[in-house]
């Protein structure tokens, strides 16, 4: 695969380097570091990972917390309408 699988392990690695506090807890963090690579926008392709596979961007958990633009738009309601449902 021309080191792309080595190219991503690399990435990830870094991820988890970044976020643990001791090397002991890494295993803790690789769904956190995997979502956070999965879900982010490669440069040389455009696009996420994610949506190459599945044909849609992710939705972020914060995301259906937080009124995001993204997912008022896909739900196709206004943000009034929004706020109400959110809390009936």
């Amino acid at each position: 695969m021309n080191g792309a699988v080595e190219a991503a392990n690399k990435n990830i690695k870094k991820i988890i380097q970044k976020m643990l506090v001791s090397y002991k807890d890494w295993h803790e963090m690789l769904p956190f570091a995997l979502h956070g690579y999965r879900t982010s926008v490669r440069t040389s392709i455009g696009a996420t990972p994610y949506s190459l596979v599945y044909g849609m961007e992710a939705i972020l958990p914060i995301e259906v917390e937080i009124p995001s633009l993204r997912v008022i738009i896909e739900a196709k309601l206004s943000g009034v309408e929004w706020v109400q449902n959110r809390y009936d």
